[in-house]
């Protein structure tokens, strides 16, 4: 790892990034507003330098210091006692190496503005988020993801990592490096990550076909079949009845192929335009015959727009794709319990990886996302019976969103649990960028 002294070189960085900084999200609370910060200070850094000044000073201070992204959790994973430091603000200076074929920007950066400048180049991301309006930063340090059997999450893309150490110093860390699968997905508990390279690879086309009311019988009868059928496939259901509500198929369209779909698949007619929750859509992405570039086609929201149901609550859990159907099935015996609460739930894939905290770590992956009313209340009270009914499976929660799972559950279910709090001990033994949901959870030690 390089390291570099605080105030001793980072170069100022003063210019906003427009393309995030209009998309107006309070300081006090999440995105969706359903999680209120109960930090004392929130600062909004405009440079690297000063992101470490304020770390070097909250260590002399004995005080704690978190970094705050684009508020996109929906739980106290980014909150702190001391100070919430903001990246966003810090002007992403995306730095392309052709032969290395990676982008370097500041963690901050949009995946929507990342995607539409590397695609302005003629490069592309391997996948993205449902929501372009996630922080590179934010995003990757919570191990979210886009859908793809051999697709992994967007942290398997990062491939060095600039951040802000507990003595003020900043440090880059690489792929191959030790320790470096448990420094990716860290929830923000080592330092504040300030600069992200990224792999990238040549631009490519998509074409996004929608299909309504697919038998869940026949989507089960070989579910891996069903979501290896694109390069991207998710399906959206309400847990109710014998139908699901939509699928996409995002496909990856090589040189020479044909922009048109097919008309029926699994039974169900494809249909032009996006419709997810009960009211009619005007934030989707296009689902036609006509292809588009990848960053365009791959999120099912539209960067323009605010994303998803806007006042949600957020669920997630993963389990081993072998384990899928039964773990499916598990579910909808809830769904006359489940489906009052709910929105709409995704159903996504990703590929294994090494990365120790992943959800994805060492198994294939079906992740099962709730997009939830705003009646926290009932949602909890509701999510032990659905943990319950996927404990068989081992699931594994998205750290960033709602769940009531304990520290013992999750050194179940992540087993470099361990090894993980160990790392960041020793990169942080003062706990300066620990908080009580960390500490809670066994991600960090209690203090």
């Amino acid at each position: 790892m390089r390291r570099e002294a605080a105030g001793g070189g980072g170069r100022r960085r003063a210019r906003l990034a427009a393309a995030w900084q209009a998309q107006g999200v309070t300081t006090e609370r999440t995105w969706a507003g359903t999680y209120t910060f109960t930090s004392p200070r929130i600062v909004e850094a405009s440079s690297i330098d000063q992101v470490q000044h304020l770390v070097a000073d909250a260590a002399a201070a004995g005080e704690r210091v978190r970094a705050l992204g684009t508020r996109h959790s929906f739980n106290g994973i980014a909150d702190t006692t001391g100070t919430l430091v903001s990246v966003l603000p810090i002007d992403p200076d995306p730095v392309i190496d052709e032969v290395q074929r990676t982008v370097t920007v500041g963690s901050g950066i949009r995946y929507g503005a990342l995607g539409a400048w590397l695609e302005e180049r003629g490069w592309a991301l391997h996948n993205m988020g449902s929501l372009p309006h996630i922080s590179v930063g934010g995003a990757t340090a919570t191990g979210t993801h886009g859908s793809g059997n051999a697709l992994g999450t967007l942290s398997t893309a990062v491939r060095a990592i600039d951040y802000v150490a507990a003595d003020g110093s900043l440090v880059t860390a690489r792929h191959g490096d030790p320790d470096f699968d448990g420094m990716v997905v860290a929830l923000g508990a080592y330092g504040i990550v300030t600069r992200t390279t990224l792999a990238i690879e040549p631009s490519f086309l998509v074409r996004q076909d929608a299909f309504y009311g697919l038998p869940w019988n026949t989507v089960l009868d070989d579910l891996e079949g069903a979501t290896g059928a694109a390069y991207s496939v998710s399906f959206f259901t309400d847990w109710l009845g014998d139908t699901i509500r939509l699928a996409l198929l995002k496909t990856r369209l090589a040189d020479g192929q044909s922009p048109s779909g097919v008309e029926q698949w699994l039974g169900a007619p494809r249909h032009d335009g996006v419709r997810i929750f009960d009211e009619p859509d005007d934030n989707t992405t296009s689902a036609s015959n006509d292809p588009g570039p990848w960053n365009q086609r791959l999120p099912h929201f539209r960067f323009d727009t605010t994303p998803s149901a806007g006042d949600e609550i957020q669920s997630e859990y993963f389990v081993d794709r072998a384990d899928a159907p039964a773990a499916l099935r598990a579910v909808r015996a809830l769904g006359a319990r489940i489906a009052p609460l709910l929105l709409i739930t995704e159903l996504r894939t990703t590929a294994p990886d090494e990365l120790w905290l992943s959800g994805s770590y060492r198994r294939p992956t079906m992740a099962i996302h709730f997009t939830w009313k705003p009646q926290l209340d009932a949602v909890r009270a509701l999510l032990p019976e659905i943990e319950a009914a996927l404990a068989p499976f081992a699931a594994r929660p998205h750290w960033g969103k709602v769940n009531t799972m304990d520290a013992a559950t999750l050194a179940r279910v992540h087993p470099r649990l361990a090894d993980s709090r160990a790392l960041f001990e020793r990169l942080d033994p003062a706990g300066m960028f620990s908080n009580g949901y960390l500490e809670r959870r066994g991600v960090r030690e209690a203090r």
